[in-house]
């Protein structure tokens, strides 16, 4: 077994419940991390053997670009398509934050994780 993460993604996306947040947007940091068995890929150095952390990434932008009210809806959608399109993967975790939410008050972030293993 072994662990690939994908850290930092930043991407710009109108989530929110207030309307403002679905029209002004703004910054979200997104953290991926799967489990997966990574014994074969080390041996044979094939990409095809492993899980495309650049797939990742992609599916992470074009999730993020659909509005949602709830972090978690988004997180979920994530780790659905993650075990949908990368059979490698047999756990997922997600944390999707919320740069400087409008909560009132000097907050950094705001941040909500989900995780998953294959069914």
């Amino acid at each position: 077994m072994g662990k690939i993460k994908v850290e930092n993604i930043k991407v710009y996306a109108y989530h929110g419940c207030l309307e403002e947040e679905t029209i002004i947007g703004s910054e979200y940091r997104v953290d991926v991390s799967v489990k997966a068995n990574l014994a074969k890929p080390s041996k044979t150095d094939e990409l095809s053997d492993t899980v495309d952390y650049v797939h990742i990434n992609h599916i992470v932008k074009e999730e993020m670009k659909i509005p949602s009210k709830l972090l978690e809806h988004v997180a979920q959608r994530i780790i659905d398509r993650i075990f949908a399109e990368i059979e490698q993967v047999l756990k997922s975790k997600v944390s999707v934050s919320k740069i400087n939410p409008p909560i009132g008050g000097d907050v950094q972030m705001v941040t909500i994780v989900l995780s998953a293993k294959r069914s």
